[in-house]
């Protein structure tokens, strides 16, 4: 007697583009639909308080520039997951990278102000150095967890996630102590206005952050794709063992991928002092860090796609905000729906490798064969 199955396996698993697009389709529909029932004790029309999110995240420019400035951090602290996560290191502090990387940077940026060191210095100058810094600081950050997997081995994942309150408490520290500006309020002194990066959509926030954000998008992707190195990095992630008997240093490569994470990740500390904050203070990461973790998931761990989901993603979060102004609608719902899209999403990938069937379909099948002889 055939047995009967609910799920079976694909062979070979659906990797094409479109059945990629259709699961995310239907998994933003699916949540969409279950979030506006979420929404009728608060409106009678889930409908239109989605187009208002839209409205008012994309349908002007301020609403635009507001969206892209969300989104710039968002977008750098998933590259740093995209290309630790595809050499198997599967770092979580992001957190703390974004702290350093802002600490860096004040640190960089108070030291071109009046009467100091590098007082003066032309911009061309200045940015490839703070971003160096910045870049240097989260990278060293990040390695030395790298170095511990690679040398000593144990669980990245706990490691990374206890640097994370490391950092915090390090930046507490200096915005309490050394750096901390006169006044009441733990923060360091304002940066000077020529190290602020500049506004490049007129009239809104949207800085050059964004720029860099995508620049760092495409290099990253090209790195993956294009180079040897990054070849290797993903060779490491498939099989670390295999790597090693093809001649592939994986310890180096981890170490290697460990600091450019952690890098990206500084970065978005730096666009959200330079653009955003314009001091060190705190609880000024709150939360990005794993926010953009999940902006790579929703981005298939894709550098591109990673910045079409960071986009939305905060397009999301800025449009709840003025809904819950103006309409009263709890900020709650809004987590719920974001909450709802990632999770069907994630689980939309099992239909990848899985697909469902009807047991009396299964039944009719094999009576339609007839015993085999």
């Amino acid at each position: 007697m055939a047995k009967s199955h609910w799920i079976e396996r694909r062979l070979p698993p659906t990797d094409s583009p479109l059945a990629t697009a259709t699961v995310t389709l239907a998994a933003i529909v699916l949540a969409l639909l279950l979030g506006g029932l979420l929404m009728l004790p608060f409106t009678p029309h889930p409908g239109q308080a989605y187009w208002a999110i839209v409205e008012n995240a994309f349908g002007s420019l301020r609403g635009l520039g507001f969206t892209l400035v969300k989104a710039t951090p968002l977008i750098l602290i998933a590259l740093g997951t995209i290309v630790a996560w595809r050499t198997s290191f599967f770092y979580l502090g992001f957190e703390g990278a974004l702290l350093l990387g802002a600490a860096a940077t004040v640190w960089v940026a108070l030291r071109a102000a009046p009467q100091e060191g590098l007082a003066g210095l032309p911009g061309w100058i200045f940015f490839p150095l703070v971003i160096g810094a910045a870049f240097a600081a989260g990278g060293l950050w990040a390695g030395a967890v790298g170095f511990l997997r690679s040398r000593f081995g144990g669980n990245e994942v706990l490691v990374s996630l206890m640097t994370n309150y490391v950092a915090i408490l390090l930046v507490n520290y200096l915005v309490s102590g050394p750096l901390r500006a006169p006044g009441d309020l733990p923060q360091t002194e304002r940066i000077p206005e020529t190290t602020l990066l500049p506004f490049f959509i007129p009239d809104t926030r949207a800085h050059a952050g964004f720029l860099l954000a995508l620049l760092a998008a495409l290099l990253v992707w090209l790195f993956l794709r294009r180079t040897p190195l990054g070849y290797e990095l993903i060779a490491t992630g498939f099989s670390e063992r295999a790597a090693r008997y093809g001649g592939i240093p994986t310890s180096q490569r981890l170490v290697l991928a460990a600091f450019l994470a952690g890098g990206l990740g500084a970065l978005a500390g730096l666009v959200e002092v330079l653009g955003v904050q314009f001091r060190l203070m705190e609880g000024i990461a709150q939360g990005t860090g794993f926010v953009g973790v999940v902006v790579a998931l929703l981005g298939k761990l894709n550098p591109l796609g990673s910045v079409v989901a960071a986009i939305l993603y905060a397009g999301m979060g800025v449009g709840s905000e003025v809904l819950q102004r103006r309409a009263g609608l709890p900020s709650s719902v809004i987590f719920i729906v974001q909450s709802l899209i990632v999770l069907l999403i994630l689980a939309g990938d099992l239909l990848r490798s899985y697909r469902f069937t009807w047991p009396f379909r299964a039944e009719r099948l094999t009576a339609t064969a007839g015993p085999r002889e």
